[in-house]
């Protein structure tokens, strides 16, 4: 294998969720391996200051910004346009945008005690926003005979959480739980993957997703050891564990690999 293979160079990556905790680090792992840019994310300070550092530290890459709601049809229209019109096509999207809602107490509720709206609030990012996006990418990739959609899962999207682990758990200082929402929105990213795997494979486009186990991000001390000793490698993921992965989706050396589901998670699902 031709270490090329692995080369993002040249490459123009369409990321969305870019400043969130995995977006970040996944957008820095993407510049290093020679990709260029257009970030998408709802929220513009993060979003600009994002941009300015990786201008900074990978000076020979285009990063252009663009304030996006992946709610908004009309939104993702205007900004796919302006993509493609700024960088001349989009080789790679990543559908990396998921929501926790506007209320995390509310997302982090008792399923007996669910709100209706705080599940549909979820499922209109974590769903819809991936099938809004892969609408609009996909048919100009369609028309340039390639092009590589990578969609970011969880584990909860494969399998059911420990529901034991949460006992004494705390995320933020909220008392921590998985919902069901977010199992149900992940198996469906999943699920949509495999369909435009099917649809769109003819027109030489690839769709997978990449499926992180946990992640350390602000669970107290109680729930990274429950958790840690669920998995065989012994911790939570670190988000820079996963950024290897996601290149290897993007570049030329995952070339027929399709309709994956392809899961980091430090062994959780083994056992």
């Amino acid at each position: 294998m031709n270490n090329d293979h692995f080369s993002l160079s040249g490459k123009n990556i369409l990321i969305t969720g870019a400043t969130g905790i995995l977006g970040t680090q996944f957008c820095h792992a993407l510049a290093s391996s020679g990709a260029n840019l257009a970030l998408f994310d709802i929220e513009p300070k993060g979003l600009n200051s994002l941009r300015d550092a990786l201008s900074s530290e990978y000076s020979s890459n285009k990063f252009l910004s663009y304030e996006v709601d992946i709610t908004d049809e009309f939104e993702i229209k205007k900004s796919v346009s302006a993509v493609i019109q700024d960088f001349g096509t989009i080789d790679v999207l990543h559908n990396n945008a998921a929501t926790k809602t506007k209320s995390l107490a509310k997302f982090l509720s008792p399923f007996e005690d669910y709100d209706i709206d705080t599940w549909k609030e979820v499922m209109d990012t974590n769903v819809n926003g991936m099938f809004l996006m892969a609408k609009h990418v996909g048919p100009h990739m369609v028309a340039n005979g390639k092009g590589s959609i990578i969609q970011t899962g969880s584990i909860y999207g494969h399998m059911a959480p420990d529901q034991r682990i949460y006992e004494g758990s705390e995320y933020n200082g909220h008392k921590i739980s998985s919902p069901a929402v977010y199992s149900a929105s992940k198996a469906a990213v999943i699920g949509l993957t495999q369909y435009l795997a099917a649809y769109w494979g003819k027109n030489g486009i690839r769709v997978n997703t990449l499926t992180p186990g946990g992640v350390e991000s602000g669970q107290n001390e109680e729930f990274s050891k429950k958790y840690s000793n669920r998995v065989p490698l012994g911790r939570m993921a670190e988000a820079n564990d996963l950024t290897g992965a996601l290149v290897f989706l993007c570049s030329d050396a995952s070339s027929y690999i399709t309709g994956q589901n392809l899961i980091v998670d430090g062994g959780l699902s083994c056992w």
